[in-house]
């Protein structure tokens, strides 16, 4: 089964912590609507391009179909269906696919969300981020509190039966009950998925060196209480930060995570198709320049040699709460177990790991330091 994602690299305005491939576009403005056009018809033809050699004539179908970005929505119903109805048409998309699209609470009017379910979305992922004003002024969102609320009712009247919010701790200023009260509210507008990750202030962001940022114990604190209070509220964790109703778990982003294959269209997006790994030029001039033009669209392009596939496979999959398996190690990668399994075990002893017949996992306490643990398991 092959994943498809599409990158809408536009914005209404560009959040302070968000090091993303995105630029702000006014859809009503002259300049707005000819980037989004131009980007339209690249999308459209790199599409068309690439379906001969990926789609019909592959045996795999397509099963999950995501629009990210930047804000999808801003690219308007009529558009965003364009895209999908090409996909429908060019590769083989099964009956059951997942297809999400991303938008924030002040791109998710009712009438657009309407026709996108009655186009085929199926899935809704609302950056939610906070239920606090003021955090939510201070990250540079465009919306408040209310009208989360408001986009999840108008996802719900039409018809979205798989919503997904996104949550942010560790903010600037942010108490351990401003957090709780984040997560209460969340769960009271019953969605399918929460997703809860820790704020990163990169470089080259407006929140970088940013005052007031609560110190690692704290934000360590947030994300054990959110992993507590969301299972007591039915979600089953599956992944470090991502958290689902049973059966409602992110089908899209569990192929990266499984190392499964996927196709990406738009500026800077990344592929895994055929034992090959490819992205697009990042720029998003750039990109439907080289699209409409002809030129060579592919910035990088790898095949991963079988050892680097095989870190690849412990880094990922102990993001999981499937975590990684010994035989399944050994039928993939042809190398032996054995060696991760005895640091395995010592980390299990203090409560960082935890072995389920073949397969190991990590525990909340060892998703917090995930990173140090892989690093362990790949020293030789």
């Amino acid at each position: 089964m092959l994943g498809i994602y599409i990158h809408i690299p536009f914005c209404a305005s560009k959040c302070a912590y968000c090091d993303f491939v995105s630029q702000p576009a006014d859809p009503l403005s002259p300049e707005g609507k000819t980037a989004m056009d131009t980007m339209q018809k690249a999308l459209l033809r790199h599409i068309k391009e690439a379906a001969p050699s990926s789609g019909r004539e592959n045996t795999a179908s397509v099963d999950t179909v995501y629009f990210g970005g930047g804000t999808p929505a801003l690219l308007g119903g009529k558009r965003l269906l364009a895209l999908l109805a090409l996909v429908t048409k060019r590769f083989r998309l099964s009956r059951d696919a997942e297809i999400t699209t991303e938008c924030n609470p002040d791109t998710a009017d009712a009438k657009l969300l309407k026709a996108l379910r009655k186009g085929g979305f199926n899935r809704l992922s609302i950056g939610a981020q906070s239920f606090d004003d003021g955090l939510l002024g201070a990250l540079g969102r465009r919306h408040d509190a209310a009208g989360i609320q408001d986009a999840a009712q108008n996802a719900r009247d039409a018809g979205f039966q798989n919503l997904s919010l996104d949550l942010m701790y560790g903010l600037p200023g942010q108490s351990p009950e401003q957090w709780d009260e984040t997560l209460r509210r969340a769960i009271a507008l019953k969605p399918e998925h929460l997703s809860c990750y820790a704020l990163k202030a990169e470089k080259g962001t407006a929140m970088h060196n940013a005052p007031a940022l609560p110190d690692d114990d704290v934000t360590a604190d947030m994300y054990l209480h959110a992993v507590e209070a969301l299972s007591r509220s039915g979600y089953v964790q599956y992944e470090i930060s991502n958290f689902a109703k049973p059966g409602y778990e992110s089908r899209h982003n569990l192929k990266y995570w499984l190392m499964q294959d996927y196709l990406g269209f738009g500026p800077a997006a990344h592929s895994d198709y055929n034992q090959r790994r490819f992205q697009t030029l990042g720029d998003p001039a750039a990109y439907a320049e080289a699209v409409l033009s002809g030129e060579e669209v592919v910035s990088q392009i790898e095949r991963l040699p079988p050892e680097e596939r095989a870190v690849e496979y412990i880094m990922l999959g102990l993001r999981l709460a499937h975590g990684i398996g010994g035989n399944e190690y050994a039928r993939r990668f042809r190398a032996d177990f054995t060696p991760l399994e005895r640091k395995l075990e010592k980390f299990a002893v203090h409560g960082l790991a935890e072995r389920n017949g073949d397969r190991w996992r990590l525990t909340p306490k060892g998703f917090l330091v995930q990173n140090l643990i892989v690093g362990k398991l790949l020293e030789t």
